[in-house]
């Protein structure tokens, strides 16, 4: 993840959306705790994939299997400042993809996360349907 210097620059990635930190996010050393990191790449996640579902011509639900997360701690994240969270589609294989999030503020980035989601079927990985496909290509890490 660190290995890609596009990874930190907040203009490299095609989705964002501010959220606010809570008094129950800290830690004993008034930071940000990294439980509350993965909460929210978590929802980072979910409200992606929820805005490209509502984009475009109607799809089914895709179902998703998360198989993978790695989260690389890069700073301190501070309360009560809100933070940037960005996405972008990492990879596209035949049956899942790579999330490639980054977790800012001040402008500089705390955090990187990568998720591999799996398309599941009845049973077990299925072919990302086209529709999905087409859509996840629409958001690559730029730069």
């Amino acid at each position: 993840m660190k290995s890609d210097p596009r990874r930190l620059d907040l203009a490299a990635y095609p989705w964002r959306q501010d959220m606010e930190t809570r008094f129950a996010d800290m830690d004993v050393n008034r930071h940000i705790n990294n439980v509350a990191f993965s909460r929210f790449f978590e929802e980072t996640r979910i409200r992606f994939n929820w805005n490209l579902i509502e984009k475009g011509p109607p799809m089914d639900r895709p179902h998703y299997l998360v198989a993978h997360v790695a989260i690389d701690f890069l700073g301190e994240g501070r309360y009560p400042e809100p933070v940037t969270m960005t996405y972008a589609v990492g990879s596209i294989g035949r049956t899942s993809f790579r999330c490639a999030m980054g977790m800012f503020q001040f402008g500089a980035c705390i955090a990187l996360c990568d998720s591999v989601l799996v398309h599941r079927g009845a049973d077990g990985p299925s072919p990302l349907p086209e529709s999905l496909r087409k859509r996840l290509e629409a958001y690559p890490l730029n730069g």
